[in-house]
């Protein structure tokens, strides 16, 4: 007596809006086999593999289209038939593959390199270096993909928390870097005022800091070296801290003391920093152009390139930062800061509880 072949039938526990046809059942199976192989690497690279996996799903859903071809529940279909063959894999929400279609189709419909053939957008290999959560708040809330790359570089180089990554794109961190007002295309070579640059912002969010209603340079400049981790994250990656009020003697036994230096290892220079708590006036740069003469003097070595200067203030009027700039031999650069000030209540409250007794 002869055994009955077995057959493996796919299930389908939805249908609705949805044509199962014998091509969505052979898609369904190469999605099933390519989930398998990547369970198999797994153990090597996680991330990458998932999201590799991840890529494919979404350039398929494009590039079959699918919605088209089985229906408008095809994406719900696939999901729960995944489900019903991974029972303990989390990734195969509704939910979840309609962000896999997103993600792909962010950056193949914004592909600069002109119009590719639908399917044949690979997956940058930077992109597996980020967690999924990051990728879908990047393609979720940028508009371009210039915008989304400088966010994915961020993940990337600076090793931003989700949450810290959305703190930037709240703050539209994209469209204030290297904004800050500099006079280093005068100062610097091309490539070298390209580079100082990207350094410097505006503003610098230090909403980190818990600040009275009241408060000075000394204030501010304590708060920022109590919290010098978050203030280094603020500044960049690649910024190592060297000293606050580091004493500047000269030859003839002066001395100065500089609010705060920095070393921007990438391009090996000092980074001076003067801190403002007020409106930005002229004779701020001359000050500073005289810090960084005298950095470059007594700290710059061999290897070392041009110091750098920065004011950091609260308010600034641009045509008043231009024209003090223009006349300046020295790089420097003038941004503002956002703080959330605190305003300390409790003498003024236990006053008033006083006077009600």
């Amino acid at each position: 007596m002869k055994k009955k072949e077995s057959m493996s039938k796919p299930m389908f526990v939805f249908r609705d809006g949805m044509l199962a046809d014998s091509s969505y059942v052979e898609w369904l199976s190469d999605v099933k086999n390519r989930f398998r192989q990547s369970q198999v690497k797994a153990s090597i690279r996680v991330n990458t593999e998932m999201l590799e996996l991840y890529w494919g799903i979404g350039r398929d859903l494009v590039a079959l289209r699918a919605e088209e071809r089985w229906g408008a529940g095809v994406v719900k279909q696939f999901a729960l038939d995944m489900r019903h063959s991974f029972p303990n894999e989390t990734g195969f929400s509704f939910t979840n593959v309609k962000y896999m279609k997103q993600w792909y189709l962010f950056y193949f419909e914004r592909n600069k390199k002109g119009q590719r053939a639908v399917g044949q957008l690979e997956m940058p290999k930077a992109f597996g270096k980020i967690p999924w959560g990051q990728h879908i708040d990047i393609v979720s809330r940028c508009r371009s993909i210039d915008e989304a790359l400088f966010y994915v570089k961020g993940v990337v180089d600076n090793g931003w928390s989700r949450p810290t990554l959305n703190a930037y794109i709240d703050a539209n961190l994209f469209q204030t870097k290297g904004t800050a007002v500099t006079n280093f295309k005068k100062t610097l070579t091309s490539s070298q005022e390209k580079l100082a640059k990207e350094i410097l912002k505006d503003p610098y969010h230090f909403e980190f800091l818990k600040m009275k209603e009241k408060y000075d340079e000394g204030d501010l400049e304590d708060a920022l070296i109590a919290n010098v981790t978050q203030f280094l994250l603020e500044l960049g990656k690649g910024f190592s801290y060297v000293g606050r009020q580091m004493e500047f003697r000269m030859p003839g036994g002066q001395a100065f003391f500089p609010d705060l230096i920095f070393y921007f290892i990438p391009q090996h220079r000092y980074v001076i920093i003067d801190l403002k708590v007020v409106k930005y006036t002229p004779e701020f740069a001359g000050k500073l152009n005289f810090y960084v003469t005298a950095a470059d003097e007594l700290l710059r070595g061999e290897g070392d390139n041009p110091s750098v200067g920065l004011i950091i203030c609260k308010s600034t009027d641009k045509t008043v930062v231009e024209w003090s700039l223009k006349d300046i031999n020295k790089p420097l650069g003038v941004a503002t800061y956002k703080l959330r000030e605190v305003v300390d209540r409790t003498m003024a409250e236990m006053k008033k509880k006083q006077r009600k007794k």
